[in-house]
């Protein structure tokens, strides 16, 4: 038994040798690649902190102090105290609901600007057959952040108001034509309206004096209850005009004829996507 034991502690003896061989060369290498920084800080990702957290508390202090070059043993032993202290700690929650998501804020506002007629109600309607569950209060919260207001006094933009009034537009406006008559050169007012949804163009009539007397004959023809353009429910747009004078607007309003005053009428509707029709019109108008 004596030679085995001999020979036992002969090879665990030359194990600790080559041990600390390849710890001295480890050593060295350190301190000859941190003498390459000259001075410079190290920095390490969490992950290399990480594992010379563990690998040190594994060693201890006291061999730490003979082996650790890259930092001291101290911060390892820190370290590793931080890494044990992150394992119970959880994240506080701030009280309170948690935030909207910037998704469903965003959808709300356009759901908002592009229907003025919809309430929070309806908005939040819209929002469940999307998947998503919003409460009616959160829904005004955020219109009123973003100033936009209820919807009875909610403003209706433009373009809003000719989308969801598209089939029932109508737009009427003037052009003028030189004739040349007996009495000299005669400048015509010819009457138009303008089906947006069809662009079809109706001529009213043409004439060198468009008073008031003709305008009426002109909303009666337009009216009619047979072959009229505007029909009940119908919005007609037209400019300021004074050709459009009150007698003019009462009548069509007792037609149930929704009026829209701009300050150009053909103009504004052509500002309309698709809407290339205004220069046909007047060649059509004249041929």
């Amino acid at each position: 038994m004596f030679p085995f034991h001999l020979l036992l502690g002969a090879l665990l003896g030359w194990v600790e040798r080559e041990q600390r061989h390849v710890i001295d060369f480890l050593r060295e290498e350190n301190r000859t690649l941190k003498a390459q920084l000259r001075g410079r800080r190290i920095t390490l990702t969490d992950d290399q902190r990480r594992r010379l957290a563990v690998l040190g508390h594994q060693v201890g202090r006291r061999a730490l102090d003979h082996i650790a070059t890259l930092v001291t043993p101290d911060t390892i032993l820190r370290w590793h105290r931080e890494l044990v202290a992150q394992k119970w700690t959880w994240r506080k929650r701030r009280p309170g609901r948690p935030g909207v998501h910037r998704e469903i804020r965003e959808l709300v506002l356009r759901m908002a600007s592009e229907n003025p007629g919809w309430g929070y109600t309806r908005i939040q309607g819209a929002l469940r057959n999307l998947g998503h569950r919003v409460a009616r209060t959160t829904i005004a919260k955020i219109l009123k952040n973003a100033g936009l207001s209820p919807m009875p006094d909610r403003p209706t933009s433009w373009r809003t108001f000719l989308r969801a009034h598209w089939p029932a537009l109508r737009a009427a406006d003037f052009f003028t034509t030189e004739v040349w008559t007996v009495r000299g050169l005669v400048t015509y007012y010819t009457l138009f309206v303008i089906e947006l949804e069809s662009r079809r163009v109706h001529i009213v009539g043409s004439t060198p004096h468009p008073d008031e007397a003709f305008m009426l004959q002109a909303m009666r023809h337009l009216t009619d209850a047979a072959d009229g353009v505007l029909q009940p429910g119908s919005v007609l747009i037209c400019d300021r005009d004074r050709k459009w004078s009150s007698p003019v607007l009462a009548f069509l309003r007792s037609a149930e004829v929704h009026l829209c005053r701009r300050l150009s009428a053909l103009r504004t509707v052509t500002h309309m996507p698709n809407a290339s029709f205004a220069p046909s019109s007047s060649s059509v108008c004249t041929d």
